[in-house]
């Protein structure tokens, strides 16, 4: 029997960052009460960065909504300036924010590489919104163009994705307070007192140019601090290493012991030709983390040696050691580690590039290619926040930063 929807269409959620957060629209009450928003609640906003930062927990349901709770401030704001945005414009742009993750699976990226490969987050998430757009009657049409940079006013695109959208200033915020890297903590409402429109496009007045410029250093740090911390990467690389390990073992006939869903995607060989299918999105939309972490556990006690071995490092987290190398090692110099790591853990050279393998991760804190950062002076001139800057040198933040590393376990030595 099924349960019928709630008809109180006022809700108000006490946030952490924002306070109390108040949803008064019916459409907005119902994309926040439906299965695949709820959903969120179960899928971690940073994944297995709890293995560092042990109060990183937060959910992708909360971002939504704090993100949400942003897009309405701004759009306040750009009113408040002269910006005409109707009330069905604002509700749209609210319903995109809030379906903007949608998409997403557990411990997202490691899945996407893995036993879900050849789609991402953004795709699966269109996919989805189309769906409920269809039992919505068509309400999501705007959204949905909004999300798709496919509606006129093209600002409120730039509001839900850009290099300054309600996103990023949310979940900046929200990610620094639960790990307590201060380095991330930023201006948000301040930001958004400075929004304006020039020219059809999203930009910041210029006496908004010095909280811009933390912002993308805000952007960088917490990068390297947090999403690219390396025991943080490490963790994301082992469980990339345990899915694909999974699915091999499933492919050659071995039972694996895991929910439904989770099982559809290890054993289906066709799963990237029928993403399109029904049935691959019924199984998508059940799968969270409470899936993948019951998995992992049963596979401690998998018959296979490596599956379990990096089953129980994930578990226990016992990691992989990581370390920063000035250069990728040569490909002889790596299968040399990798036959000393055979010797001392028991497994043969061509299982050891599970769990000694080497990786180089990138980061730009801001790019000038797509929706650059507009900054908006009084007379109704504008520059690129490139050029307008003036506390450091803009070029370090627009270069790529690189680190390479070697991931190994801490039987194998290393120096």
């Amino acid at each position: 029997m099924s349960i019928p929807p709630k008809t109180n269409s006022i809700k108000t959620f006490n946030d952490p960052i924002y306070g109390f957060i108040t949803i008064d629209d019916p459409l907005l009450f119902r994309i926040i009460e439906h299965p695949h928003f709820q959903r969120l609640r179960r899928i971690t906003q940073l994944g297995l960065t709890n293995l560092v930062y042990g109060g990183a927990n937060h959910s992708r349901f909360q971002h939504a909504l704090g993100a949400m709770n942003l897009m309405r401030s701004a759009v306040s704001t750009l009113r408040s300036k002269g910006i005409e945005i109707s009330e069905e414009e604002e509700r749209a742009a609210k319903a995109a924010i809030l379906l903007h993750d949608i998409g997403h699976g557990p411990y997202s990226h490691a899945l996407e590489n893995t036993i879900v490969q050849g789609v991402n987050h953004e795709v699966i998430g269109l996919q989805i919104m189309q769906n409920m757009n269809a039992e919505f009657a068509g309400a999501l049409d705007m959204a949905i163009d909004i999300y798709t940079d496919n509606y006129s006013v093209r600002f409120l695109h730039q509001l839900v994705s850009s290099q300054l959208d309600t996103d990023r200033l949310d979940y900046l915020k929200r990610d620094s307070f639960f790990t307590g890297v201060s380095e991330g903590v930023i201006g948000s409402e301040r930001i958004i007192k400075m929004l304006n429109v020039h020219q059809g496009n999203l930009a910041v007045d210029a006496k908004g140019v010095y909280s811009m410029e933390k912002f993308l250093i805000a952007r960088r740090l917490m990068y390297w601090q947090v999403y690219l911390h390396k025991t943080v990467v490490s963790a994301e690389f082992l469980l990339m290493n345990i899915l694909i390990r999974a699915k091999e073992m499933a492919a050659s006939g071995m039972e694996l012991d895991a929910s439904t869903s989770m099982r559809y995607f290890l054993y289906r060989k066709d799963v990237c030709e029928i993403k399109n299918s029904e049935e691959w999105l019924k199984h998508f939309v059940k799968l969270d983390d409470y899936d993948m972490l019951y998995s992992i556990k049963q596979w401690i006690d998998c018959v296979d040696p490596l599956l379990s071995n990096m089953c129980k490092r994930l578990i226990n987290r016992r990691l992989l050691k990581t370390k920063n190398v000035d250069r990728p090692l040569s490909a002889e110099a790596l299968k040399d580690l990798q036959r000393k790591g055979a010797e001392a853990l028991g497994f043969s050279a061509d299982e050891m590039r599970y769990l000694i393998f080497q990786k180089s991760v990138s980061n730009t804190a801001y790019t000038t290619k797509n929706d650059s950062i507009t900054i908006l002076y009084k007379d109704g001139t504008a520059k690129d926040i490139s050029e307008a800057a003036t506390i450091f040198q803009f070029s370090n933040l627009e270069s790529i930063e690189t680190k390479h590393f070697i991931y190994f376990p801490d039987e194998v030595p290393f120096q």
